[in-house]
Protein backbone atom coordinates (compact mmCIF):
# COMPACT_ATOMS: atom_id res chain seq x y z
CA UNK A 1 0.00 0.00 0.00
CA UNK A 2 1.27 3.43 -0.86
CA UNK A 3 1.14 5.42 2.36
CA UNK A 4 2.34 8.67 0.78
CA UNK A 5 -0.45 11.24 0.88
CA UNK A 6 -0.63 13.56 -2.08
CA UNK A 7 -0.39 17.25 -1.16
CA UNK A 8 -3.90 18.49 -1.85
CA UNK A 9 -4.26 22.17 -2.69
CA UNK A 10 -5.44 23.50 0.66
CA UNK A 11 -5.84 26.95 -0.90
CA UNK A 12 -8.74 25.80 -3.08
CA UNK A 13 -11.29 28.54 -3.41
CA UNK A 14 -14.38 26.65 -4.49
CA UNK A 15 -16.08 23.28 -4.09
CA UNK A 16 -15.55 21.14 -7.18
CA UNK A 17 -17.89 18.22 -6.65
CA UNK A 18 -21.04 20.18 -7.35
CA UNK A 19 -23.24 21.45 -10.18
CA UNK A 20 -22.52 24.91 -11.53
CA UNK A 21 -24.39 26.80 -14.23
CA UNK A 22 -22.10 26.72 -17.26
CA UNK A 23 -24.19 28.48 -19.91
CA UNK A 24 -27.64 28.83 -21.39
CA UNK A 25 -28.79 26.75 -24.39
CA UNK A 26 -28.73 29.70 -26.77
CA UNK A 27 -25.00 30.14 -26.17
CA UNK A 28 -24.23 26.81 -27.87
CA UNK A 29 -26.80 27.10 -30.64
CA UNK A 30 -24.98 25.81 -33.74
CA UNK A 31 -21.51 26.45 -32.36
CA UNK A 32 -19.17 25.43 -29.53
CA UNK A 33 -18.64 27.64 -26.50
CA UNK A 34 -15.38 27.98 -24.61
CA UNK A 35 -15.63 28.89 -20.95
CA UNK A 36 -13.35 28.59 -17.93
CA UNK A 37 -15.12 27.20 -14.87
CA UNK A 38 -13.44 26.59 -11.51
CA UNK A 39 -10.06 27.03 -13.19
CA UNK A 40 -10.82 24.45 -15.91
CA UNK A 41 -10.90 25.47 -19.56
CA UNK A 42 -13.95 23.72 -21.03
CA UNK A 43 -15.75 23.67 -24.35
CA UNK A 44 -19.47 22.97 -24.58
CA UNK A 45 -21.30 21.71 -27.67
CA UNK A 46 -24.32 19.69 -28.71
CA UNK A 47 -23.33 16.11 -29.40
CA UNK A 48 -25.28 13.44 -31.27
CA UNK A 49 -28.92 13.26 -30.19
CA UNK A 50 -28.86 16.80 -28.85
CA UNK A 51 -27.06 15.98 -25.58
CA UNK A 52 -24.73 18.68 -24.32
CA UNK A 53 -21.10 17.58 -24.08
CA UNK A 54 -18.27 19.27 -22.19
CA UNK A 55 -14.60 18.45 -22.71
CA UNK A 56 -11.31 20.20 -22.16
CA UNK A 57 -10.85 23.20 -24.41
CA UNK A 58 -7.50 21.79 -25.52
CA UNK A 59 -6.77 19.96 -28.74
CA UNK A 60 -4.46 17.01 -27.97
CA UNK A 61 -2.72 17.52 -31.33
CA UNK A 62 -1.17 20.99 -30.95
CA UNK A 63 -2.95 22.47 -27.95
CA UNK A 64 -5.27 24.81 -29.86
CA UNK A 65 -8.58 25.78 -28.21
CA UNK A 66 -11.23 23.40 -29.50
CA UNK A 67 -13.79 26.16 -28.98
CA UNK A 68 -12.37 27.83 -32.09
CA UNK A 69 -13.57 24.88 -34.15
CA UNK A 70 -17.03 23.76 -35.21
CA UNK A 71 -19.55 20.98 -34.65
CA UNK A 72 -20.10 18.35 -37.34
CA UNK A 73 -22.33 15.30 -36.98
CA UNK A 74 -22.36 15.69 -33.20
CA UNK A 75 -18.56 15.80 -32.88
CA UNK A 76 -16.23 18.73 -32.35
CA UNK A 77 -13.79 19.52 -35.15
CA UNK A 78 -10.65 21.44 -34.23
CA UNK A 79 -10.40 24.64 -36.23
CA UNK A 80 -6.60 24.35 -36.55
CA UNK A 81 -5.90 21.02 -38.30
CA UNK A 82 -9.28 19.27 -38.36
CA UNK A 83 -8.87 16.72 -35.56
CA UNK A 84 -12.32 15.36 -34.72
CA UNK A 85 -13.11 14.94 -31.00
CA UNK A 86 -16.02 13.03 -29.50
CA UNK A 87 -18.07 13.92 -26.45
CA UNK A 88 -16.07 11.51 -24.25
CA UNK A 89 -12.80 13.34 -24.95
CA UNK A 90 -11.45 10.72 -27.36
CA UNK A 91 -10.01 11.60 -30.77
CA UNK A 92 -12.18 10.09 -33.49
CA UNK A 93 -10.77 11.07 -36.85
CA UNK A 94 -8.41 13.36 -38.75
CA UNK A 95 -7.85 13.66 -42.50
CA UNK A 96 -5.08 11.25 -43.58
CA UNK A 97 -4.06 10.38 -40.01
CA UNK A 98 -4.54 7.58 -37.49
CA UNK A 99 -5.61 9.21 -34.24
CA UNK A 100 -7.82 6.76 -32.39
CA UNK A 101 -4.94 5.71 -30.16
CA UNK A 102 -4.56 9.21 -28.74
CA UNK A 103 -5.07 9.35 -24.95
CA UNK A 104 -8.34 11.11 -24.15
CA UNK A 105 -8.61 14.61 -22.79
CA UNK A 106 -10.87 15.41 -19.84
CA UNK A 107 -14.62 15.25 -20.18
CA UNK A 108 -17.14 16.70 -17.75
CA UNK A 109 -20.66 15.60 -16.84
CA UNK A 110 -23.47 17.95 -17.82
CA UNK A 111 -27.19 18.29 -17.20
CA UNK A 112 -29.57 20.46 -19.20
CA UNK A 113 -32.46 21.47 -16.98
CA UNK A 114 -34.47 24.50 -15.86
CA UNK A 115 -33.32 26.52 -18.87
CA UNK A 116 -29.62 26.18 -18.00
CA UNK A 117 -26.73 23.85 -18.79
CA UNK A 118 -24.98 22.65 -15.63
CA UNK A 119 -21.51 21.15 -15.33
CA UNK A 120 -19.72 19.07 -12.67
CA UNK A 121 -16.06 20.19 -12.71
CA UNK A 122 -14.78 17.85 -10.01
CA UNK A 123 -14.30 14.10 -9.63
CA UNK A 124 -16.29 12.50 -12.43
CA UNK A 125 -16.66 9.29 -10.42
CA UNK A 126 -18.65 11.23 -7.83
CA UNK A 127 -21.13 12.81 -10.25
CA UNK A 128 -24.58 12.76 -8.67
CA UNK A 129 -27.59 14.14 -10.61
CA UNK A 130 -29.58 14.13 -7.36
CA UNK A 131 -27.37 16.95 -6.07
CA UNK A 132 -28.75 19.36 -8.65
CA UNK A 133 -30.98 21.84 -6.84
CA UNK A 134 -34.68 21.65 -7.58
CA UNK A 135 -35.98 24.96 -8.97
CA UNK A 136 -39.75 24.86 -8.54
CA UNK A 137 -40.30 28.20 -10.27
CA UNK A 138 -38.65 26.92 -13.45
CA UNK A 139 -41.24 24.14 -13.84
CA UNK A 140 -44.42 26.04 -13.04
CA UNK A 141 -46.70 28.02 -15.33
CA UNK A 142 -47.45 30.25 -12.34
CA UNK A 143 -44.02 31.84 -12.66
CA UNK A 144 -42.32 33.89 -15.38
CA UNK A 145 -38.54 34.24 -15.70
CA UNK A 146 -36.13 36.58 -17.44
CA UNK A 147 -32.42 37.05 -16.88
CA UNK A 148 -28.94 37.56 -18.25
CA UNK A 149 -25.22 37.00 -17.74
CA UNK A 150 -22.38 39.23 -16.60
CA UNK A 151 -18.68 38.40 -16.52
CA UNK A 152 -17.33 40.04 -13.38
CA UNK A 153 -13.67 40.49 -12.52
CA UNK A 154 -13.78 39.68 -8.84
CA UNK A 155 -13.60 36.71 -6.47
CA UNK A 156 -16.97 34.95 -6.61
CA UNK A 157 -17.19 35.10 -2.83
CA UNK A 158 -17.38 38.89 -2.97
CA UNK A 159 -20.60 38.48 -4.95
CA UNK A 160 -21.90 36.07 -2.30
CA UNK A 161 -21.13 38.70 0.36
CA UNK A 162 -22.91 41.32 -1.73
CA UNK A 163 -26.08 39.28 -2.13
CA UNK A 164 -26.27 38.08 1.45
CA UNK A 165 -26.18 41.66 2.78
CA UNK A 166 -28.62 43.91 0.93
CA UNK A 167 -27.82 46.95 3.08
CA UNK A 168 -25.81 48.23 0.12
CA UNK A 169 -29.02 48.78 -1.86
CA UNK A 170 -29.57 52.09 -0.06
CA UNK A 171 -26.33 53.42 -1.50
CA UNK A 172 -25.39 51.48 -4.64
CA UNK A 173 -28.96 51.30 -5.98
CA UNK A 174 -30.41 54.54 -4.61
CA UNK A 175 -32.36 55.31 -7.80
CA UNK A 176 -34.00 51.90 -8.23
CA UNK A 177 -34.46 49.54 -5.26
CA UNK A 178 -32.71 51.39 -2.44
CA UNK A 179 -34.43 53.24 0.40
CA UNK A 180 -33.40 54.44 3.85
CA UNK A 181 -35.73 51.97 5.59
CA UNK A 182 -33.40 49.13 4.53
CA UNK A 183 -30.73 50.53 6.84
CA UNK A 184 -33.20 50.91 9.66
CA UNK A 185 -34.70 47.40 9.51
CA UNK A 186 -32.93 44.79 11.66
CA UNK A 187 -31.39 41.79 9.90
CA UNK A 188 -31.99 38.24 11.07
CA UNK A 189 -29.55 35.48 10.15
CA UNK A 190 -29.86 31.76 10.72
CA UNK A 191 -28.11 28.62 9.54
CA UNK A 192 -30.03 25.60 8.27
CA UNK A 193 -28.39 22.26 7.34
CA UNK A 194 -28.35 23.13 3.62
CA UNK A 195 -28.59 26.91 3.51
CA UNK A 196 -27.82 30.20 5.20
CA UNK A 197 -30.74 32.60 5.47
CA UNK A 198 -30.76 36.34 6.11
CA UNK A 199 -33.99 38.30 6.21
CA UNK A 200 -35.45 41.71 6.89
CA UNK A 201 -38.90 43.22 6.61
CA UNK A 202 -40.02 46.83 6.26
CA UNK A 203 -43.56 47.88 7.15
CA UNK A 204 -45.53 50.90 5.96
CA UNK A 205 -42.97 52.22 3.49
CA UNK A 206 -43.26 53.77 0.05
CA UNK A 207 -42.12 51.46 -2.72
CA UNK A 208 -38.91 52.57 -4.49
CA UNK A 209 -38.99 53.06 -8.31
CA UNK A 210 -38.33 49.45 -9.33
CA UNK A 211 -41.04 48.15 -7.04
CA UNK A 212 -43.45 50.83 -8.20
CA UNK A 213 -42.98 49.37 -11.68
CA UNK A 214 -43.60 45.89 -10.29
CA UNK A 215 -46.79 47.01 -8.56
CA UNK A 216 -48.10 48.43 -11.80
CA UNK A 217 -47.18 45.19 -13.55
CA UNK A 218 -49.22 43.33 -10.94
CA UNK A 219 -52.20 45.63 -11.52
CA UNK A 220 -51.80 47.33 -8.14
CA UNK A 221 -51.50 51.02 -7.20
CA UNK A 222 -47.93 52.28 -6.93
CA UNK A 223 -48.60 55.27 -4.67
CA UNK A 224 -49.76 53.51 -1.50
CA UNK A 225 -47.81 52.33 1.52
CA UNK A 226 -46.48 48.79 1.26
CA UNK A 227 -44.88 46.13 3.41
CA UNK A 228 -41.60 44.92 1.90
CA UNK A 229 -39.48 41.81 2.49
CA UNK A 230 -36.05 40.43 1.56
CA UNK A 231 -35.14 36.82 2.33
CA UNK A 232 -31.69 35.78 1.06
CA UNK A 233 -30.90 32.07 0.84
CA UNK A 234 -27.37 30.84 0.16
CA UNK A 235 -26.77 27.21 -0.80
CA UNK A 236 -23.74 25.32 -2.05
CA UNK A 237 -21.77 25.56 -4.15
CA UNK A 238 -22.47 29.29 -4.72
CA UNK A 239 -26.15 29.94 -5.36
CA UNK A 240 -28.19 32.74 -3.81
CA UNK A 241 -31.97 32.85 -4.17
CA UNK A 242 -33.57 36.01 -2.79
CA UNK A 243 -37.28 36.14 -2.08
CA UNK A 244 -38.30 39.77 -2.50
CA UNK A 245 -41.52 41.65 -2.87
CA UNK A 246 -43.98 44.26 -1.72
CA UNK A 247 -47.58 43.91 -0.59
CA UNK A 248 -50.14 46.61 -0.04
CA UNK A 249 -49.84 47.71 3.57
CA UNK A 250 -51.81 45.70 6.07
CA UNK A 251 -52.53 42.76 3.75
CA UNK A 252 -50.14 40.32 5.39
CA UNK A 253 -46.78 41.22 3.86
CA UNK A 254 -44.94 38.09 2.71
CA UNK A 255 -48.02 36.00 3.47
CA UNK A 256 -50.42 38.29 1.60
CA UNK A 257 -52.67 36.91 -1.10
CA UNK A 258 -51.12 37.02 -4.57
CA UNK A 259 -53.71 39.58 -5.64
CA UNK A 260 -52.36 42.02 -3.06
CA UNK A 261 -48.63 41.77 -3.74
CA UNK A 262 -45.82 41.70 -6.28
CA UNK A 263 -43.62 38.76 -5.26
CA UNK A 264 -40.55 37.35 -6.95
CA UNK A 265 -37.27 35.50 -6.52
CA UNK A 266 -34.02 37.14 -7.53
CA UNK A 267 -32.04 34.29 -9.05
CA UNK A 268 -28.25 34.37 -8.65
CA UNK A 269 -26.01 31.59 -9.96
CA UNK A 270 -22.39 32.50 -9.30
CA UNK A 271 -19.95 30.32 -11.24
CA UNK A 272 -16.24 30.78 -10.39
CA UNK A 273 -13.87 31.29 -13.31
CA UNK A 274 -10.53 32.18 -11.72
CA UNK A 275 -9.43 33.42 -8.31
CA UNK A 276 -10.47 36.93 -9.32
CA UNK A 277 -13.32 36.46 -11.80
CA UNK A 278 -16.64 34.70 -12.16
CA UNK A 279 -19.67 34.24 -14.41
CA UNK A 280 -22.79 35.75 -12.91
CA UNK A 281 -26.08 34.33 -14.18
CA UNK A 282 -28.77 36.64 -12.87
CA UNK A 283 -32.50 36.85 -13.29
CA UNK A 284 -35.90 37.24 -11.70
CA UNK A 285 -38.66 34.67 -11.37
CA UNK A 286 -41.96 36.38 -10.61
CA UNK A 287 -45.48 35.47 -9.57
CA UNK A 288 -47.24 38.47 -11.16
CA UNK A 289 -47.94 39.42 -14.77
CA UNK A 290 -46.66 36.03 -15.88
CA UNK A 291 -48.35 36.25 -19.28
CA UNK A 292 -46.84 39.65 -20.11
CA UNK A 293 -43.62 39.24 -22.13
CA UNK A 294 -43.22 43.01 -22.39
CA UNK A 295 -43.12 43.19 -18.58
CA UNK A 296 -40.47 40.45 -18.57
CA UNK A 297 -38.35 42.53 -20.94
CA UNK A 298 -38.85 45.69 -18.88
CA UNK A 299 -37.90 43.96 -15.64
CA UNK A 300 -34.89 42.31 -17.30
CA UNK A 301 -33.67 45.68 -18.52
CA UNK A 302 -34.18 47.29 -15.13
CA UNK A 303 -32.56 44.42 -13.27
CA UNK A 304 -29.64 44.43 -15.69
CA UNK A 305 -28.96 48.10 -14.90
CA UNK A 306 -29.14 47.39 -11.18
CA UNK A 307 -26.64 44.55 -11.40
CA UNK A 308 -24.31 46.61 -13.59
CA UNK A 309 -24.00 48.96 -10.61
CA UNK A 310 -22.92 46.00 -8.46
CA UNK A 311 -20.43 44.99 -11.15
CA UNK A 312 -18.56 48.28 -11.02
CA UNK A 313 -18.47 48.34 -7.22
CA UNK A 314 -17.28 44.73 -6.91
CA UNK A 315 -14.54 45.05 -9.51
CA UNK A 316 -13.21 48.19 -7.81
CA UNK A 317 -13.41 46.40 -4.46
CA UNK A 318 -11.38 43.50 -5.88
CA UNK A 319 -8.73 45.92 -7.18
CA UNK A 320 -8.41 47.45 -3.72
CA UNK A 321 -8.09 44.05 -2.05
CA UNK A 322 -5.34 43.06 -4.49
CA UNK A 323 -3.47 46.29 -3.79
CA UNK A 324 -3.73 45.85 -0.02
CA UNK A 325 -3.82 42.09 0.62
CA UNK A 326 -2.75 42.40 4.26
CA UNK A 327 -5.37 44.93 5.30
CA UNK A 328 -7.71 43.57 7.94
CA UNK A 329 -11.38 44.18 7.12
CA UNK A 330 -13.98 45.08 9.70
CA UNK A 331 -16.95 42.81 10.34
CA UNK A 332 -20.37 44.10 11.35
CA UNK A 333 -23.59 42.34 12.32
CA UNK A 334 -24.91 42.89 8.78
CA UNK A 335 -22.06 40.66 7.51
CA UNK A 336 -23.31 37.56 9.33
CA UNK A 337 -24.97 36.04 6.25
CA UNK A 338 -21.87 36.39 4.09
CA UNK A 339 -19.56 35.15 6.86
CA UNK A 340 -21.65 32.04 7.47
CA UNK A 341 -21.95 31.39 3.73
CA UNK A 342 -18.16 31.48 3.43
CA UNK A 343 -17.89 29.07 6.35
CA UNK A 344 -20.21 26.65 4.54
CA UNK A 345 -18.03 26.93 1.41
CA UNK A 346 -14.87 26.34 3.43
CA UNK A 347 -16.34 23.25 5.09
CA UNK A 348 -17.29 21.80 1.70
CA UNK A 349 -13.77 22.39 0.37
CA UNK A 350 -12.22 20.85 3.49
CA UNK A 351 -14.41 17.77 3.14
CA UNK A 352 -13.37 17.34 -0.48
CA UNK A 353 -9.70 17.74 0.44
CA UNK A 354 -10.04 15.19 3.24
CA UNK A 355 -11.71 12.71 0.89
CA UNK A 356 -8.98 13.21 -1.72
CA UNK A 357 -6.24 12.64 0.86
CA UNK A 358 -7.83 9.37 1.96
CA UNK A 359 -8.11 8.21 -1.68
CA UNK A 360 -4.49 9.08 -2.43
CA UNK A 361 -3.29 7.26 0.70
CA UNK A 362 -5.03 4.03 -0.25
Amino acid sequence: MNTKVKDVATAALWPRNAWYVACTPDEIEGKPLGRMICGERMVFFRAEGGKVAAIEDFCPHRGAPLSLGFVRDGNLVCGYHGLVMGCSGHAIDMPGQKVKGFPPIKSFATIERYGFIWVWPGDQEQVDPEKLHHLHWAESEEWAYGGGLYHIKCDYRLMVDNLMDLTHETYVHASSIGQKEIDEAPVKTRAEPDEIITSRTMEKVMAPPFWQLALRGAGLPDDQLVDRWQICRFSLPSHVMIEVGVALEGQGGYEADDAMKAASIVVDFITPETETSHHYFWGMARRFGVDDPALTDTIREGQGKIFSEDLDMLEQQQNNLLLYPDRRLLKLNIDAGGVRSRMMIERAIAEENSSTQVTEAA
